[in-house]
């Protein structure tokens, strides 16, 4: 699947393959739910993103591991981490700009903007021509009560209500209620928005606490997203190899005679 994407001025990996210090979530722990949007039709773009051609979480090791370690602790308490997105690559983030200048502005992708006009996006800072997620530290995430409710299937003909409304109007999303949607983009977003219930604000709150014990930096704009603050962070490059289908690690075969 060809990822990579022209005018772009990152450092992109030489090869289509995973360079080796990447990692696929799911080997590192399965117990952490996985629900990534950009291999759907459930994204703000409306369709799979270019990159996304299976839905799993890549990450650098360190961070996997890291998340690991935050899963152990959640699990006590009854909860679990969901992840919406890990490593991204390149070719899906110059796709996000593309989009926002490509003059559609389906209803049905309105409700990740409800306030703004899908041209606003690029302008207002909501989508860019980088992403730290491309460097593979960083992760968008949520927390799912234990045990896990089953998600009702995503439905692209279905009207849902704005990422700012009631949860029960929002698309199917079995995880605590943080006030908005993952991917609104709205002040309601802001981790610290004034606005959301008091239980809302715990939530947020809590889930910045506990990726904060692990090197974990939330950006303030989107409770989602946060960094792993690992040695050498700054001088990570970013990637463009595409997510492709995790193969399954081999099954061990017990001596014969």
């Amino acid at each position: 699947m060809p990822c990579f994407v022209a005018n772009v001025p990152a450092v992109r990996a030489q090869s289509q393959e995973k360079p080796k210090e990447f990692v696929y979530l799911r080997d590192v722990d399965p117990s952490i739910l996985q629900d990534i949007r950009y291999a759907s039709e459930d994204n703000f773009t409306g369709k799979p993103v270019p990159g996304y051609a299976a839905a799993e979480c890549i990450l650098l090791r360190p961070v996997a591991e890291a998340l690991k370690r935050i899963q152990k602790d959640l699990v006590r308490q009854n909860l679990s981490l969901k992840v919406y997105d890990g490593y991204r690559p390149q070719c899906a983030v110059q796709a996000f700009a593309e989009w926002t200048k490509d003059g559609n502005d389906d209803e049905s992708t309105r409700r990740f903007y409800p306030h703004l006009k899908k041209s606003e996006l690029f302008a207002k800072g909501y989508i860019s021509l980088a992403s730290g997620h491309s460097r593979g530290n960083a992760v968008d995430l949520t927390m799912v009560q234990l045990p896990a409710q089953p998600q009702p299937p995503f439905d692209p003909k279905r009207k849902y209500g704005p990422c700012t409304g009631p949860a029960e109007d929002r698309a199917p999303d079995n995880s605590v209620d943080m006030g908005t949607d993952f991917d609104c983009f709205d002040p309601r977003s802001h981790t610290t928005h004034p606005e959301i219930s008091p239980e809302q604000q715990r939530w947020r709150s809590f889930l910045i606490t506990s990726m904060g014990r692990y090197q974990f930096k939330n950006y303030a704009g989107e409770w989602w997203h946060f960094t792993h603050q690992m040695p050498g962070a700054a001088a990570l490059k970013s990637y463009d190899f595409p997510i492709l289908p995790r193969l399954a690690a081999p099954r061990s075969v017990e001596p014969s005679g």
